[in-house]
Protein backbone atom coordinates (compact mmCIF):
# COMPACT_ATOMS: atom_id res chain seq x y z
CA UNK A 1 0.00 0.00 0.00
CA UNK A 2 1.00 3.57 -0.15
CA UNK A 3 0.87 5.63 3.05
CA UNK A 4 1.89 9.34 3.18
CA UNK A 5 4.60 9.51 6.23
CA UNK A 6 5.88 12.10 7.59
CA UNK A 7 4.60 14.10 4.20
CA UNK A 8 6.71 11.61 2.23
CA UNK A 9 4.73 8.81 0.07
CA UNK A 10 6.11 5.57 0.77
CA UNK A 11 5.12 1.88 -0.61
CA UNK A 12 4.79 -0.56 2.20
CA UNK A 13 3.23 -3.77 2.78
CA UNK A 14 1.83 -3.33 6.46
CA UNK A 15 -1.95 -3.69 7.23
CA UNK A 16 -1.45 -2.22 11.26
CA UNK A 17 0.13 0.05 12.16
CA UNK A 18 2.28 -1.93 14.59
CA UNK A 19 3.02 -3.54 11.18
CA UNK A 20 3.86 -0.44 9.67
CA UNK A 21 6.20 1.03 12.68
CA UNK A 22 8.24 -2.42 12.53
CA UNK A 23 8.99 -2.35 9.08
CA UNK A 24 10.10 1.33 9.16
CA UNK A 25 12.35 0.19 12.31
CA UNK A 26 10.92 2.18 14.64
CA UNK A 27 10.89 0.74 18.08
CA UNK A 28 10.19 1.82 21.77
CA UNK A 29 7.46 3.17 23.99
CA UNK A 30 8.30 6.64 23.24
CA UNK A 31 6.52 7.43 19.87
CA UNK A 32 4.00 9.26 19.21
CA UNK A 33 1.73 8.09 16.66
CA UNK A 34 -1.26 9.75 14.19
CA UNK A 35 -3.18 8.13 11.21
CA UNK A 36 -4.85 11.36 9.21
CA UNK A 37 -4.75 13.68 12.06
CA UNK A 38 -6.45 11.37 14.68
CA UNK A 39 -3.52 10.79 17.89
CA UNK A 40 -3.12 6.47 17.87
CA UNK A 41 -2.42 5.13 21.37
CA UNK A 42 0.91 2.94 21.62
CA UNK A 43 -1.79 0.19 22.77
CA UNK A 44 -3.87 0.36 20.12
CA UNK A 45 -0.94 -0.03 17.37
CA UNK A 46 -1.70 -3.76 16.47
CA UNK A 47 -4.94 -3.34 16.06
CA UNK A 48 -5.33 -0.24 14.12
CA UNK A 49 -5.97 -1.29 10.47
CA UNK A 50 -4.58 0.97 7.73
CA UNK A 51 -5.93 1.69 4.41
CA UNK A 52 -4.48 2.82 1.18
CA UNK A 53 -3.39 6.61 1.53
CA UNK A 54 -3.69 7.18 5.16
CA UNK A 55 -1.58 10.13 6.37
CA UNK A 56 0.51 8.75 9.19
CA UNK A 57 2.63 10.92 11.47
CA UNK A 58 5.79 9.74 13.59
CA UNK A 59 6.68 11.37 16.28
CA UNK A 60 10.29 10.75 18.27
CA UNK A 61 11.49 13.13 21.17
CA UNK A 62 15.27 14.81 20.38
CA UNK A 63 17.52 14.84 22.63
CA UNK A 64 19.78 17.40 23.64
CA UNK A 65 19.57 21.15 25.43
Amino acid sequence: MTFIINGEAQEIAATTLADLLLALDYEGDWLATAVNGELVHREDRADFALGDHDRIEILSPMQGG
